[in-house]
């Protein structure tokens, strides 16, 4: 069984939506994670860990639309750019697949989804795809959380976790780390 994990910067308030700030990113306060916090490198430390850990990355349409392209030319990004990467869309078609950025996977559903977490293999990491983590939070298909909480409250975006009417779900926290510029480092294993 594969696990599933989210990597996400945060807000205090639980938006997950327009860190960077770049094209495809149109939140009132896009960039806040590099606008108004001080950059230590320490408190970025965990993205270096998780590329040790990643097997496969996983997208939702938008995202993959947004990352894709930036990030197959992108010396930040080089090491993801040969790892199996999925794309989980009812609507993208496959010449939409972006070339050069490794193979690439259209998943149709989130039993697509369950599937492929059953099959061999490492770690799937999820960036972005705020939407997209919460159908599968909701399917119970998440495994671990791994975020980067900024001291900063945003007021709006798209929150990491819906706030529909849902069972209760418990967490356990397996790191943490804060550092001097705010910034906290929570990584949580799903209960059950």
């Amino acid at each position: 069984m594969r696990d599933l994990v989210y990597t996400a910067f945060v807000s205090l308030d639980g938006v997950v939506d327009s860190p960077g700030g770049g094209p495809g990113e149109e939140h009132r306060s896009g960039g806040w994670v590099v606008k108004d916090i001080e950059f230590l490198p320490e408190a970025f430390s965990l993205k270096g860990e998780e590329l040790e850990q990643t097997t496969a990355l996983m997208f939702g349409r938008r995202s993959y639309e947004a990352f894709a392209p930036i990030w197959r030319d992108s010396d930040d990004h080089l090491a993801y750019k040969e790892l199996p990467k999925f794309v989980v869309s009812t609507t993208l078609p496959e010449e939409a697949l972006v070339e050069g950025w490794g193979r690439t996977t259209i998943l149709r559903s989130v039993d697509d989804v369950a599937a492929l977490k059953r099959s061999e293999g490492g770690a799937i990491f999820i960036h972005g795809s705020a939407e997209l983590a919460r159908r599968l939070s909701e399917a119970k298909l998440i495994d671990r959380y791994h975020l980067l909480l900024f001291p900063v409250l945003l007021g709006s975006g798209k929150s990491l976790f819906s706030r529909s009417d849902r069972d209760k779900q418990m967490l356990t926290l397996r790191s943490s780390a804060a550092y001097p510029n705010g910034v906290m480092k929570l990584i949580y294993d799903v209960v059950g």
